[in-house]
């Protein structure tokens, strides 16, 4: 029997993966969908010839027995009153990242989980399920390049709208990091400062770019990211390991290499969401799967709330430029 979905939340994201859901992944139904504009929703069962219904909002959505499993890619603050709602009606619920808009409203999740007594929430950080870094993790895990020492690791775009804004390098984009780094290590952060190079002057007025991201772990482990969001050339993903004895590197997308016009050359993405494609389908189908079998796996709610704790710190580093404590209370016993 395929699992029945409900999506709240029809904007690209929504839309992206209620096409997934309906079209490429198996075992799932999208049955009900609701957006904050009604309109897009009806539009958005139209086009892609679905058997749903929409409901006026995300409350009637969750609480139908129609409904056995969630989405929540709505508009991020309205993330939390949702997530709650659906772990009150004991049901799965996976959400896109962020999980809340704040650390608090991510521990108030985690608080709920808990005492419901099973994993409900599933965080849409979809980078432990690509191909390249879970690679890159099997190395790491097995030893092969001894004890990891060092991170080096980068994360650029091409360029980035008029509404970014500096602290965005960290809430939008840098959060993927803070996620996919602390599982790649098994490790947690404890410090981290914020630098800032010469500014771009590809950058706009109010942005400054690019910046570099200094964290430590408690094993102490000492990673940089650098954030460039308008270094003009593509959609850029690196991260290398240094370890004891060795060092492994993110393979890079898959590109056919060309000899043209006296040039060896390969291929740079431009869009992120073509550098993640494959993720987010292996990352949807391992939660209906998980959900079928009665459970639910991936980055849960204590990993929604620990990257929203470095976050913070992250932001406050950059107003302060001094090196912050990253102060995560120890993870309750529920998650592992």
């Amino acid at each position: 029997m395929s699992l029945k979905l409900g999506v709240i939340g029809t904007g690209a994201i929504g839309r992206d993966h209620i096409r997934r859901c309906s079209q490429t992944l198996l075992n799932s139904q999208v049955v009900a969908v609701t957006d904050i504009n009604l309109e897009q929703a009806a539009k958005v069962v139209a086009e892609l010839k679905l058997d749903a219904e929409v409901y006026a909002d995300g409350h009637a959505l969750i609480n139908s027995p129609q409904v056995e499993a969630i989405l929540v890619t709505s508009w991020g603050p309205s993330h939390e009153e949702f997530v709650l709602a659906a772990i009150a009606a004991g049901k799965p619920v996976f959400c896109e990242k962020p999980l809340a808009v704040t650390a608090d409203g991510c521990r108030k999740i985690v608080d709920a989980e808990v005492a419901y007594g099973k994993r409900l929430v599933q965080v849409g950080f979809m980078r432990p399920y690509d191909e390249g870094y879970r690679a890159l993790k099997a190395v790491i895990d097995s030893g092969q390049i001894g004890e990891p020492l060092m991170l080096h690791c980068a994360h650029r775009n091409p360029t980035v709208g008029e509404n970014y804004k500096t602290d965005m390098a960290i809430t939008d984009t840098l959060i993927h990091e803070l996620d996919v780094l602390r599982w790649l290590l098994n490790d947690d952060y404890v410090s981290v400062q914020v630098v800032f190079p010469r500014k771009s002057s590809k950058a706009l007025a109010h942005l400054r770019d690019p910046q570099i991201v200094l964290l430590e772990t408690a094993k102490g482990t000492r990673i940089d990211v650098e954030v460039f969001v308008n270094c003009q050339y593509g959609y850029d993903i690196q991260c290398e390991v240094v370890g004891e004895t060795g060092i492994a590197k993110l393979p890079e997308p898959s590109q056919v290499q060309m000899r043209s016009g006296a040039k060896l050359s390969n291929a740079i993405l431009m869009d992120w969401k073509d550098r993640f494609i494959g993720a987010y389908d292996v990352e949807l189908q391992a939660f209906i799967d998980s959900v079928r079998a009665g459970q639910v796996g991936g980055p849960s709610a204590w990993d929604g709330f620990a990257a929203a704790v470095a976050a913070d710190a992250c932001i406050e580093a950059q107003n302060s430029e001094q090196i912050v404590k990253v102060s995560l209370p120890q993870r309750p016993h529920f998650y592992g």
